[in-house]
């Protein structure tokens, strides 16, 4: 989340698009209940079914699944020709004035730069042009045909009223009553909020569409707002604090990157990933990359980390730019490894094409799962279902069950959707011979560190030399793990005039403390200040809110530096003056910043040209997102690889993401509409959580087995009744369930023919 839970109820509009916040998150969706009650807002929902957050809409209407580019592109358009932006705003914060090298291009749905053979684009055209000092060239007229504004102008020029209506079934009338509601937030005195989840991530163009809305956010100047922003609704209550300590194999700690097998030096490494300004005087945060790197390795390493050895960057793996876990079930396929340790994770019942996945697991010599439960992926050499083709007698797969404790059953913190670090104590011993996660993973390190140094083996280093000093080294204590994230002072550390800040061997209380020379350490950057000289931030439980606007600056703590609301300069007009006196968080008093947040911003007064997204290099939003998206700058509908149309009516070309990652043996398993003409889409129940629940006796009760939700006109075209069991099929297997025949989803009129929809909750898995 851009902003947080609480601060939802000050916003005047709330949208719910790709997730239903009413079944999935029920405790968080009262701040939106509390919007429309104490704040008048309305709330609107864009789902392929009428869920229970639609049930309290003040309006609803269906989308095709899939299809949210093309719905928010045509709201962008309607917002352009209408002139509902917030014209201020985007000219002083967003990169609309910035011009776009000449050689960038887009055509018949492909952008300049595009190799065929690779599914991959040479992204040097996606750039700014530059003026002779290196800085990106302006226009603050907007009227140069390639200043940002003027090329998203005409990106989104195809995606009229009537070509939403054709992509996305969504009637005109409907789509026009959407863009109405979103367009009067462009007012200085109204916000939307934005609340997604795993409906608009997991697609092949996930990241494109939460980025499609956070342009609509900038344009509306809704970024940095109090009741604005683009709000992520984590699926459980630890997944912020996965992606925050870097537990995506290609990541590190803080949102840094994984050197690649290209970046074989330091130098390399940190020339690839520390930015210069583009535009001059900004803060250009992401500068700092080298002290965040090295306090980092010295957490790692410690004292055999130093600058004579690169503060050990040869004892990082290097990846290859596709090496994650979906390339890690690739390479089991094909027999090209020999075990897996599965921490927390259940890939069976998670991934596509568990078909694939339970073969590949059957080629493993073993397998480890470090769990609460015995998962589907810890008894996959069960092998049920009649089209696995994998006999289990033929599995040599030795299977390793490490029962793990339960969060409540240790002390720790948790980070939730509004990147809340929350400390939470221990509630109850774990049962039986369950440990906890950090006394498994150092019983392993322990042993692997031990053969190494009795039997020898390949690249030693990374193990030998990592740094292990926990009072008890079998079983480090989250405490101490936490304190370590946060990060010390190595030796006593001083400000430019010599005075000591921070004394050798204390806790630094912020980011801004860290090193690059080796003299800080810090194992997550973003983490530091959550334990400082002044005890565990996280464990605080002030709730105190004496402006009544839901900043409860004393409950627990917030990265980055306890900031509630990213990037809140924003919210003032580039004089300091807040844009809505009644959203008040931050202000100019003409000597400092003053409000009710952490301010998001250097030290520099309005008026001294340093713009407000300090972690861009040209300190501004981006409409154009230069050469961070895989798929293009600009957002583009593409279909999904299996969609019901077999073409994409917008250029049949380029019908799906061309730089979808696919390996080769997969599009043999992809199925065309001929054969699978329906969509099928996945969502949770609040009776049960993820796959945990379905064996608790209550939840049992109250949610007993999968079904599977059928619409009317479906229903009957196939003859099936209420209570019915049917199969639904994939390319890659099936299951088979009870049909709830059902008015919440209708059949939707796509590029001249009927699209029907299949709702299918998760809960079961298999």
């Amino acid at each position: 989340m851009t902003n947080h839970w609480v601060d939802i109820k000050n916003a005047n509009l709330v949208v719910v698009m790709g997730g239903n916040a009413a079944e999935a998150h029920p405790v968080g969706f009262r701040w939106a209940m509390e919007a429309k009650i104490h704040n008048k807002a309305k709330l609107i929902v864009i789902d392929p079914r009428f869920t229970r957050t639609a049930a309290v809409a003040d309006f609803y209407t269906p989308i095709r699944s899939g299809t949210d580019i093309a719905f928010l592109s045509g709201v962008i358009k309607y917002l352009l020709d209408n002139k509902k932006i917030q014209q201020e705003y985007v000219e002083a914060y967003t990169n609309a004035s910035l011009i776009i090298r000449e050689d960038y291009g887009f055509d018949d749905g492909l952008f300049t730069g595009y190799d065929p053979e690779k599914r991959q684009y040479d992204k040097t055209t996606w750039n700014y042009e530059m003026d002779e000092n290196g800085f990106a060239r302006r226009d603050p007229t907007l009227t140069h045909p390639r200043c940002v504004l003027n090329l998203l102008k005409e990106h989104v020029s195809r995606y009229t009223p009537e070509v939403v209506n054709n992509i996305c079934g969504t009637p005109i009338e409907d789509f026009l009553k959407v863009c109405e509601y979103i367009a009067e937030t462009s007012a200085k005195d109204k916000t939307a909020s934005f609340l997604y989840a795993l409906g608009w991530t997991q697609h092949t163009i996930g990241a494109q569409n939460i980025r499609t809305m956070a342009m609509i956010q900038l344009l509306l100047g809704n970024m940095g707002m109090l009741g604005g922003g683009v709000n992520a609704l984590r699926g459980h209550s630890n997944i912020q604090g996965l992606t925050d300590l870097g537990l995506l194999s290609q990541s590190l700690p803080g949102y840094l990157t994984l050197p690649s097998e290209k970046q074989t030096t330091l130098e390399s490494y940190l020339a690839a990933n520390t930015p210069k300004m583009t535009l001059p005087g900004q803060v250009n945060y992401w500068g700092n990359y080298p002290k965040f790197f090295v306090s980092m390795m010295k957490t790692f390493y410690g004292d055999k980390a130093q600058k004579e050895n690169d503060w050990g960057f040869d004892w990082l793996p290097k990846w290859d730019q596709g090496y994650d876990v979906l390339r890690y079930f690739e390479m089991m396929d094909k027999g090209e490894v020999n075990g897996y340790i599965c921490q927390g994770f259940n890939p069976l019942a998670s991934f596509p094409n568990k078909n694939k996945i339970i073969k590949s697991l059957s080629k493993l010599k073993f397998l480890v799962t470090i769990d609460p439960l015995n998962t589907e992926t810890s008894n996959f050499w069960q092998n049920h279902g009649e089209m696995n083709d994998v006999d289990p007698s033929a599995i040599q797969t030795t299977v390793f069950r490490l029962p793990s404790c339960c969060f409540a059953e240790e002390n720790g913190s948790i980070v939730n959707s509004a990147r809340w670090l929350q400390w939470h104590w221990k509630g109850a011993d774990a049962p039986g011979e369950a440990i906890s996660d950090g006394e498994i993973l150092s019983g392993i390190y322990h042993r692997i560190r031990q053969l190494y140094e009795t039997e020898g083996g390949e690249s030693p280093e990374p193990v030998l030399n990592m740094t292990w000093n926990y009072f008890d080294r079998d079983n480090p204590t989250p405490e101490e793990v936490a304190q370590e994230s946060n990060g010390y002072a190595l030796v006593d550390l001083k400000d430019a005039d010599g005075n000591i800040i921070v004394k050798k061997g204390e806790l630094l209380s912020s980011f801004a403390q860290l090193r690059d020379d080796g003299t800080t350490s810090s194992g997550c950057w973003i983490f530091a200040g959550s334990w400082t000289p002044k005890g565990n931030q996280m464990a605080r439980r002030d709730n105190s809110d004496p402006t009544g606007l839901g900043n409860t600056l004393g409950w627990a703590w917030a990265w980055p530096l306890n900031r509630r609301v990213i990037y809140n300069r924003a919210s003032a007009d580039p004089m300091g003056k807040p844009w809505d006196p009644r959203r008040q968080i931050l202000e100019w008093d003409g000597s400092k910043w003053i409000g009710m947040d952490v301010p998001d911003y250097s030290n520099a007064p309005p008026g001294s040209g340093v713009n407000p997204f300090i972690m861009q290099p040209e300190g501004m939003g981006r409409l154009f997102a230069l050469d961070k998206m895989a798929e293009g700058p600009f957002p583009e509908h593409y279909e999904p690889i299996e969609t019901p149309l077999d073409t994409n009516p917008l250029h049949p070309n380029v019908v799906s993401n061309p730089a979808a990652r696919v390996f080769k043996d997969d599009w043999a398993q992809m199925g065309k509409a001929t054969e699978f003409p329906y969509v099928g889409t996945t969502y949770r129940l609040t009776e049960h959580f993820h796959y945990w629940t379905k064996h608790a006796l209550l939840n049992a009760i109250i949610q007993p087995q999968q079904f599977i939700e059928i619409g009317d006109r479906l229903a009957k075209e196939k003859g099936i009744k209420q209570g019915d069991m049917v199969k639904v099929s994939s390319k890659r297997g099936y299951i088979k369930a009870k049909a709830v025949v059902t008015k919440r989803i209708h059949t939707l009129k796509v590029n001249g023919k009927d699209v029907d929809t299949i709702g299918i909750p998760i809960h079961w898995g298999l």
